[in-house]
């Protein structure tokens, strides 16, 4: 592949020569660099050495790699020793890869090009994966992520990725918090940038001219919300049912470093959709982020940009582009170079990745058509929209996709599906022609929005009514598995996803997997009392809950004890109970010399420790703090499960 036909990756976590810890002389040294360079770029900028009139586009393919069981498969580095092609590379995490279209100019057949590409590296990951007894995944989010699968062990083992960890984790000092609130409800802490390893997306690159820069990247801000309701697929998080796109929620908090601070103080995280329109250039963008962000990462640079630049040269921008990979706009703004020449992109980050090649194509379209149609259309988008209603459009579409509320322009009142039908089709035609891509393409990516968004089925919505057809039957992690199974068995295909069946239980590939370790079924639903509390709430509770078994636990989720029914029914008949003249609390009577397991503890061990130990129950702890319980009821279900399903497989 020659020069001409690269589009530089400049806008990922693409520099490998990165320092693990940079010292304070170091990290003041890249400042002056990263300074030099935004000086070289209004150079550039305002002598005209930045590419015009040419418009160019390219995407990037997330994908996660699954196992037999439809977990993750942490295989990443294996897969890729197996794939010789600079095209497809590493991500975050080692169950991720990625990989990189060459540019195709926006004209004639750029699309259909741009789908066989897309395949074609598809076809190659997945022949590779399958060598590792892996498989690959398109989905904005994982359904069977759990959150132990996001330890520092789990991380791809490269300097840079361990290098952004670190640096993320002084500034933030401490934990990440995390709350996230759909039809269910998220509430945890993380203590590394492995969240951000749960995100797949499907990142799409449109180059623009210096000069139009701020008036395209502002219609991308509009275009955001209504684009991401069309493509929503990512509305699962460890098996909660949450935003339609969670991915959004996520990963703005999964790199949030900011602490708590005085109430009339703004702060900004690293992950946002901007506070404002652009008014001048891209420069905009380039100072706005130096100023309210710190440099996370530092190399030494040894190119000189300003003199590059007084020579005629384009320089690489080597500090800005590194500093830019850690700010995380979902239009992000790109500078690149090509066989020697400089240009400007706009990175739209909004979309998630699958559910098939052509929906991802179509989602591009899409956006792409509405870009160049806007652009006609309107001179100034800032005339007839708020900024802050464009921001309030996208997280309502995040949050509900198709049945988002927008406030659209002129202050119309319009829901997402409405506004899509009856407006965006028709303008994303109009600009799609306008740059002569073939009308046979035009129709085709554009009809599978069409009739993703009247039938209401997108990959989102696929997944819940999937969800929703297997409540009650199988445990959580046997319907989990089933989803992911029917996403990959759909995707081979390339059928869109409002053509798919629902998911069946059957697909999950039997029993097996769901059994083999306790998280797969134990009780997380627990009732649980605190050591301060009466005896008689002890009581109240396990008659109300038909449960033998109360664990107790601290403000902060720590087990400290345990209360059986037999240790409430022998203290109910001892003298103490029937003297008492104070209500009695539970610390008193609560065993605190107890037997745990981790979730991840094989069924048959369990079993094992209940025997030995003459135990009902077990809680199931992990770093200490009570995370479930299994208890002899359990085991006798899950035999009878097992006996049933046994006889009829």
């Amino acid at each position: 592949m020659s020069a001409t036909d690269r589009m530089d990756k400049v806008c990922s976590m693409g520099e490998k020569r990165i320092q693990r810890k940079s010292t304070a002389e170091e990290i003041r040294e890249f400042t002056r660099s990263l300074l030099d360079d935004v000086k070289a770029l209004q150079l550039m900028h305002d002598r005209g050495l930045i590419e015009s009139g040419i418009r160019r586009i390219g995407v990037e393919q997330e994908m996660f790699l699954v196992d037999r069981d439809w977990r993750p498969a942490p295989v990443s580095p294996s897969v890729l020793e197996r794939i010789d092609d600079p095209r497809i590379t590493t991500e975050l995490g080692s169950f991720n890869l990625e990989a990189n279209t060459q540019p195709f100019r926006f004209e004639e057949d750029c699309l259909r090009q741009l789908e066989t590409t897309v395949s074609e590296l598809l076809d190659i990951s997945r022949a590779a994966a399958r060598e590792e007894s892996a498989e690959v995944a398109l989905v904005g989010i994982l359904p069977t992520l759990r959150l132990s699968d996001l330890t520092l062990e789990m991380m791809t083992p490269e300097e840079r990725y361990y290098a952004l960890n670190e640096a993320l984790n002084r500034l933030s000092g401490g934990a990440y918090s995390f709350y996230i609130r759909g039809i269910d409800e998220l509430l945890v802490k993380h203590d590394s940038v492995m969240l951000e390893s749960c995100n797949t997306s499907f990142q799409v690159h449109f180059q623009v001219s210096p000069a139009e820069f701020p008036r395209f990247y502002n219609i991308a801000q509009v275009l955001a919300a209504p684009v991401l309701a069309a493509a929503v697929n990512s509305p699962l998080l460890f098996g909660r049912r949450l935003w339609r796109e969670t991915r959004i929620a996520l990963f703005e908090q999964s790199v949030d470093t900011r602490s708590p601070i005085p109430d009339l103080r703004e702060t900004h995280a690293r992950v946002s959709f901007g506070t404002d329109w652009v008014t001048e250039s891209v420069l905009d963008i380039y100072r706005q982020d130096i100023g309210r962000f710190q440099v996370l990462l530092g190399k030494h640079i040894e190119e000189d940009p300003l003199a590059m630049v007084d020579a005629g040269n384009a320089p690489q921008l080597q500090a800005l582009q590194l500093f830019n990979s850690t700010v995380y706009r979902w239009n992000r703004p790109c500078y690149g170079v090509s066989d020697g020449v400089a240009h400007l992109r706009i990175e739209n980050r909004v979309l998630p990745s699958g559910p098939t090649p052509i929906d991802e194509i179509a989602n591009a379209a899409f956006w792409y058509g509405l870009m160049a149609g806007f652009l006609e259309r309107f001179e100034d988008i800032r005339r007839v929209m708020e900024f802050g209603d464009a921001k309030g459009n996208f997280l309502a579409a995040a949050r509900l996709g198709l049945g988002a509320p927008f406030t659209w322009l002129g202050g119309e009142e319009i829901g997402a599906r409405r506004l899509i039908i009856d407006q965006l089709l028709e303008i994303a035609a109009f600009g799609l022609a306008t740059c002569g891509i073939d009308e046979p393409d035009i129709d085709r990516y554009l009809n599978v929005i069409e009739r993703r968004v009247e039938s209401r089925h997108t990959g989102a919505d696929w997944m819940l009514r999937s969800l929703a057809g297997m409540k009650g039957r199988g445990t959580p992690d046997e319907r989990l598995r089933a989803l992911t199974a029917a996403v990959v068995a759909r995707q081979q295909d390339n059928r869109p996803v409002h053509e798919w069946e629902l998911a069946e239980l059957t697909e999950s590939g039997g029993w097996k997997g769901s059994h083999m370790v306790v998280r797969h079924f134990m009780t997380t639903d627990i009732v649980t009392v605190h050591e301060d509390q009466p005896v008689d709430l002890v009581a109240n509770l396990m008659d109300w809950n038909e449960v033998r078994h109360i664990p107790v636990e601290d403000p902060g989720h720590y087990l400290i004890g345990l209360i059986t029914r037999r240790t409430l029914l022998r203290f109910l008949a001892s003298d103490e109970a029937r003297n008492a003249e104070q209500p009695v609390p539970v610390g008193r009577i609560m065993i605190s010399e107890l037997i745990t397991i981790p979730p991840d503890t094989p069924t048959f061990e369990a079993i094992e420790l209940m025997r030995k130990h003459r135990i009902s129950a077990l809680p199931v702890v992990e770093a200490g703090r009570l995370v479930g319980i299994v208890t002899e009821r359990d085991f006798m279900q899950l035999a009878q499960d097992l006996i049933d399903k046994g006889l009829t497989e």
